[in-house]
Order: C-alpha cells, then structure tokens, then sequence
C-alpha cells in the first residue's frame, strides 16, 4: 500500500472515524467535546517545538523531557499534542503554568492529509518529537515537508509491530526513513528498526524514558498514610493496575482465593479506561464483594474486600500502598502495560502471557526474579499466595525490581542529549 492509496482508503473511512468519536462519547464525556483539534480546525499559534504522545502513560514519561527541554531553551516555544482526554489532562496539568504563554496544547488530528497540513502551517516547528510509536503516514510525510526535523523519541518497536511494517513496505518504509532521529530503549529494537531500512547512524540506544521515574517523596507518605487509614497494614493489599474488561473477571476470582486465606485481604482494582469503571463495579458486586469506590470517598474499613481505583493519576500512589501488583492488558491479547510504576514502587510483578509490548523491560524483570507471567486466575492466586505467605522470598522480588530500575536510569540524559542536537541543526538550517 502507497502513502496515496492509504490516504485515499482513510478518506473513505471517514464516517467511521465520526462514528468512532461518537461511540466513545456515549461512554466518556470527555470525548464529546474539542473535535475541531482533532480534524485540525482550530487556531493554533507558530512554535519552535511540537511533541507528541498518545495517552497518559506516555505523557508522563514525556514531561520530563519537556521541562528539560523547556530549562534549556527558555526563548523557545513549545506545542503539545495527545490524542486521550488523560493524556490531555496530564499536561494541563503539568504544564498550567506555561499554557498560553510559552506552551500550547490540543489534540493531534486525525492523519487526513488536509488535516494535518492545516495542523502543520500553523504550527511550523522546527522540530518536532514523536514519542514511541505514534507513527502516521501522512503526520511525517508533512511534517518532513514543511522542514522540520523529526525525532523519534523513546521509541520502542515490538516484533509484532516490525512484522506489520514489513508487510507494508511501500507505506512504512518512506515514513521511517524520513526520520531525522531515533532514540530507540534497546539494542534489540534498533536492529528491527535498521531492517526496515532504517540508517544505523540514526538509530542512538538510549534505554526507556520510563525508568527515569521521579517519584516524588510525598507519594509514599499519601500511601502509607492511606494503609493506615484502611486498617490494611498488617494484612494483603494488592493492586490490579490498568485491567480491561475480560480480566476483570480473573482478578475478582484470583482475590476470593486469596480471601480464603487472608479474610481482610484487599484488592484495589484499577480499570485502564474510565468508562470500565461502572462495569468493574458491577462485575465486583456481582461476586458477593464487599466494594467501595474512590472516586465517591468511600471509606475503607476492615470488611472492605475491593477497592475500586477509579480515579485518574493515582494509580502510582495506589502501587505503593500495595504489597504486590499486577499489571492488565496481559490476560487479553492487548500488548499490556508499562510494569515499571509499581517496580520503582518496590513491588513485585505479575503480568498475563501477552506482554509483548514490554518484552524488554517484563524480560528485566522476569530475569531479576521481580516479576512472574501468570496465566489465569489459580496462577495468580498462587503466586499471589506463596508471596503473602513468605516475608523473605516478597523482600527480595522487591529489591530486585528496585535494583532493575535503578541500573538502567540515565536515559533522560541521553534522550536530551539527542534531541539538543537536533534542535541545533535545525537552528543552524533556520539561520
């Protein structure tokens, strides 16, 4: 398939693009609203840097980045994009500020080329980083024209999606070889990526943005403040992170296994997306579970049996009154979710077998002897168990993803150290 047929196919599909937005609102208000930002007709001032990334998780991992950024160059400015409403959270977040002055944030469009262009000549960076994977056909076939260098930041390329890209050699090959740069996690995915044609002296291993996690003090107090608070401090509490609907199922039964050892036992689930909350809350009352709601202030007492985490940008605090974690998208053929949070947290790891788009860092892990692949509900329950049940085996899976995170810091420095030059080269192109 040619950038051109892919383009024309898009057009085609267009109604289903509304309809998709359409269906997401009914179940997420916040889609509902800004969908000039995401068909590019909106007014957007000039700035030197755009960045992108897609949801919250990858947002996070960008702030940093951005600030350093931001500190470096402080005549620069700078616009944001996402494509999630949490994503769009974080960095109103983050950035509040800065927006309006120097930052400015709005949703990427959708990669119809009139709507990209019309993005791209408003904006006109300079540079522009794409963090991980967020590849679009049209997005850096524009974004080459209109002169700026583009830096794929943090990126990582699972085996899976390598297979994709070589399947559609004619659409994938010309976007990957108009990339300026490549800050690619590791070793193994830089060689994916030169096989797709890829020139090596692009390709920089830097190691995952992700492991550079600053974790701020006050996180640990607020968790142990809140065990205290739950009357779970000498009891199993355990923290089914970013679970999607199919695993919901596995983790409740997981949890009546652990009950039957530890009455008191508590589970804090946390759905990925927002509008699986009210389903993880029926699906807990169903099983004869005692359940109360964060995000209503539901007070946890000593007969609260889950604790359903369904409030946004608290899941790292949750990890850390936790005792273990595991981490969802992995029972389903999803790809899962980064399990780096809940290991800076000192926790051990389990994630389901389809973990594939964090084979690297899971693998880490795995080896360290911090993490364990489970296949259902009785594995879980079992490994869950032989950790409640043995102090010295659960200290040291900790202090292994601990030791983990902490060898392979340091990619902050050398993402900036890419991106800098880039930026330069631009400036030196620009004068």
């Amino acid at each position: 398939m040619t950038r051109g047929l892919y383009s024309f196919i898009l057009y085609l599909l267009s109604p289903l693009v509304v309809m998709y937005l359409a269906f997401r609102s009914i179940k997420s208000p916040d889609y509902r609203y800004r969908w000039g930002e995401r068909f590019g007709v909106t007014r957007l001032s000039q700035s030197d840097v755009l960045i992108h990334s897609v949801s919250m998780g990858e947002t996070l991992a960008a702030i940093p980045l951005i600030k350093n950024l931001m500190a470096a160059y402080p005549d620069s400015t700078f616009t944001i994009t996402t494509t999630s409403p949490t994503g769009s959270a974080e960095v109103a977040k983050a950035f509040s500020e800065q927006l309006g002055k120097r930052v400015q944030h709005c949703y990427l469009p959708f990669d119809f080329s009139v709507c990209v262009k019309r993005f791209l000549g408003q904006v006109q960076p300079k540079l522009f980083i794409i963090m991980e994977t967020e590849l679009w056909p049209n997005l850096v076939h524009y974004g080459k024209l209109s002169k700026a260098r583009i830096v794929l930041a943090n990126a990582r390329l699972s085996a899976k999606s390598a297979a994709k890209y070589e399947k559609q050699s004619k659409l994938s090959t010309p976007m990957l070889t108009s990339l300026d740069a490549i800050a690619v996690q590791t070793k193994l995915e830089a060689e994916r990526f030169e096989s797709l044609g890829v020139n090596p002296e692009k390709l920089v291993v830097c190691g995952s943005l992700k492991f550079d996690l600053q974790i701020d003090e006050s996180k640990h107090q607020q968790a142990k403040t809140l065990r205290q608070q739950w009357q779970k401090v000498d009891v199993p509490v355990w923290v089914a992170g970013s679970v999607h609907p199919g695993e919901f199922e596995i983790m409740l039964k997981a949890h009546e296994q652990v009950l039957a050892e530890y009455p008191q036992a508590l589970l804090i689930m946390a759905p990925r997306h927002p509008e699986q909350f009210n389903v993880a809350a029926v699906a807990t009352t169903q099983h004869g579970l005692s359940l109360s709601r964060r995000s209503m202030n539901e007070a946890v007492t000593e007969q609260t049996q889950v604790l359903l985490g369904d409030t946004m940008g608290e899941l790292l605090m949750l990890y850390g009154a936790a005792d273990y974690a595991f981490i969802g998208g992995t029972l389903i053929e999803n790809g899962g979710h980064n399990p780096l949070e809940p290991a800076a947290m000192g926790l051990p790891v389990s994630v389901g077998p389809h973990h594939w788009d964090f084979s690297e860092i899971t693998a880490l892990l795995d080896q360290a002897g911090g993490l364990s692949v489970v296949e259902g509900a009785d594995s879980l329950a079992k490994q869950l168990l032989l950790m409640f049940a043995d102090k010295q085996q659960h200290q040291l899976a900790a202090q292994a993803c601990l030791t983990v995170v902490s060898q392979n810091k340091g990619a902050l420095a050398q993402q900036l150290q890419l991106i800098e030059s880039q930026l330069q080269l631009s400036n030196c192109k620009e004068s």
